[in-house]
């Protein structure tokens, strides 16, 4: 090959590889609320109501939760990560666009207050949900949760105002291992009792 033509070849792959570089650098478009809230009216709303709000105890809360967790929770349901035959059933009829704009459609709602229910817990559920149980291994969910219950966008859930008996669910699923998409929740439920987990919980529901 001449030297000026296999400097042309070079050009024109280097350029191609510009383009292909250039294209999956390119930001993840901006999440649509109205197709968001469209999607979730079409596949959600029987068990989280149209809005995410306060339906049935045994269903979490969806208002005002982190986008990333949800699409977190919503691509773990898709892949069998976390095991739910009708969530999988339903996010898998999500493509990766739907889960970003449903996502982010519930985050934008804002999510009402709860109330604790159990006046005879409130107290074991506040000690553990601040300050753990140092001598059994039980962090203090603040810690990563928040004091509020705010959690953290790219790490944690909002927990303020959860259903206590959701709240409690997943508790249990962690600890009997049922529930497997979070090693770190499995290892604080291994070491609570029922008591304890139905103490937080509650706590929780109330927490704002």
């Amino acid at each position: 090959m001449k030297p000026a033509a296999s400097l042309l070849s070079c050009l024109l792959l280097a350029a191609v590889a510009f383009a292909a570089g250039a294209d999956e650098a390119k930001p993840a478009a901006k999440p649509d609320l109205a197709k968001g809230q469209a999607k979730s009216n079409e596949v959600c709303v029987a068990c989280h109501t149209n809005d995410g709000s306060r339906g049935s105890p045994a269903n979490p809360i969806l208002q005002g939760q982190h986008p990333e967790y949800l699409i977190k929770q919503l691509t773990e349901f898709k892949a069998g990560k976390r095991d739910n035959p009708i969530m999988k059933g339903m996010a898998s009829a999500l493509s990766d666009d739907d889960i970003r704009n449903v996502a982010a459609f519930y985050a934008g709602t804002k999510a009402k207050p709860g109330f604790a229910k159990n006046k005879d817990l409130v107290t074991l559920g506040e000690k553990i949900y601040r300050g753990g149980i140092a001598e059994r291994s039980i962090p203090a969910c603040a810690g990563c949760h928040n004091p509020s219950g705010a959690g953290n966008p790219s790490l944690f859930p909002r927990l303020a105002g959860q259903h206590a008996d959701y709240t409690e669910a997943q508790l249990i699923a962690f600890r009997a291992r049922t529930r497997q998409n979070s090693q770190q929740m499995t290892d604080v439920a291994a070491n609570m009792n029922d008591r304890e987990i139905k103490a937080v919980a509650d706590y929780i529901a109330g927490l704002r």
